[in-house]
């Protein structure tokens, strides 16, 4: 015979509204404790829990929590989903509408959807032009736009939008997620679309700043991509072969810095954003989010060209003084590694060594430059 909880989830697909708020309700719990309750009869409750994300708002809620539980562990679950083109649809319809009161709930089940292998098909997804949102048909780009125009409530007074920066940076682990982020727009006046995110990062929201470091991370893996990220249009020393600069290193560096004043030598050739802060500059409090800025810098430090542009703009000042500052581990180890790189003479190495007390200073060897060049390419994860 059938469980008490069996017959609860029957009741997803229950003609009378009450009967059904009462299921989905009762079920939240179980999307954590039992999960397994949601896969009977080859996955047919999450046939029912997609169409209720229409239903009265209430219920909408509650099954959208349910979805997010499941998803966020479940391969076969995200796979069941990201594969209904018009569940997605229903998704990115709620997510971009102005008025949507759970349009965070959507973008939270989006981030867990981006899992899926599958999850590349946004890039190339077209659906209806959200106007005054977004004048792209692409769904990418209307999420970018929801994104940047939705931060603290400013577009949906009932959602902030910071869960589709998780969405970003798992795009971004794929290659045609790079070049998207890496590529000029035409839908959107050329703009590139790593630009509008990059100025997310000293965001009051730990969300958003954590995603936008994680899409910067994955990016950072496209090394030709390297001079745009390193150079802005503004500065006189881009080289000429350098199309559509991006100016990266002042969203990176910034986050790692303080209050704390240079030596005139330090800031000689530094960045001018990172001249001159405030007393009451503060790093980023979130030491994981540091130490993936700082896996991004290690990433730019693949090209003997971009090692140069790094020391040029006075890097290692920056580093030294985070290092000092920040007493977490993964942070310091993140300092440690790029400081080594950066303050080693091209055609050296660096190899681990035991100072004293665990310093890491290491040894410094001659090596050939091919061998010197093979040593910067960084596998990150």
């Amino acid at each position: 015979m059938p469980s008490e909880l069996e017959d609860l989830v029957e009741f997803l697909h229950h003609g009378n509204t009450q009967v059904r708020q009462i299921a989905v309700e009762n079920l939240v719990p179980y999307s954590t404790s039992q999960p397994s309750i949601f896969k009977r009869h080859q996955l047919l409750p999450i046939n029912d829990l997609k169409l209720l994300i229409r239903d009265y708002p209430q219920i909408a809620k509650n099954v959208l929590t349910i979805l997010v539980n499941l998803s966020g562990e479940d391969g076969e679950v995200r796979a069941k989903l990201v594969s209904d083109d018009e569940f997605l649809e229903s998704l990115l319809k709620r997510v971009t509408d102005t008025k949507e009161p759970h349009a965070d709930l959507q973008c939270m089940l989006l981030a867990n959807l981006s899992k899926s292998p599958s999850i590349p098909k946004l890039l190339s997804l077209q659906r209806p032009v959200p106007t005054p949102l977004s004048t792209s048909p692409f769904a990418i780009d209307q999420l970018l736009d929801c994104f940047v125009k939705g931060s603290g409530g400013s577009y949906n007074k009932d959602a902030n939008h910071d869960y589709l920066s998780y969405l970003f940076a798992d795009l971004a682990k794929h290659a045609a997620g790079r070049e998207y982020f890496l590529t000029p727009r035409k839908e959107d006046e050329g703009i590139v679309p790593l630009s509008k995110i990059i100025v997310f990062t000293e965001h009051g929201s730990a969300i958003r700043r954590r995603g936008v470091a994680n899409t910067i991370k994955n990016v950072c893996f496209d090394v030709p991509a390297h001079p745009r990220l390193l150079y802005s249009d503004t500065d006189l020393e881009t080289p000429d072969d350098v199309t559509n600069p991006i100016g990266l290193l002042p969203y990176i560096l910034l986050p790692l810095m303080g209050s704390e004043s240079f030596s005139d030598e330090d800031t000689e050739g530094m960045l001018d954003e990172c001249q001159l802060l405030p007393p009451d500059k503060e790093r980023d409090n979130q030491p994981d989010i540091m130490a993936t800025h700082l896996e991004s810098l290690l990433l730019l430090t693949t090209e003997k060209e971009s090692r140069a542009r790094l020391r040029a703009v006075k890097t290692y000042p920056i580093v030294r003084e985070c290092h000092l500052q920040v007493e977490d581990e993964g942070v310091r180890e993140g300092c440690d590694r790029l400081v080594q790189v950066l303050m080693r003479e091209e055609g050296m190495k660096v190899s681990e060594g035991e100072g004293e007390g665990g310093d890491g200073e290491g040894r410094v060897e001659e090596v050939d430059e091919d061998e010197d060049e093979d040593e910067q390419i960084v596998d990150v994860v």
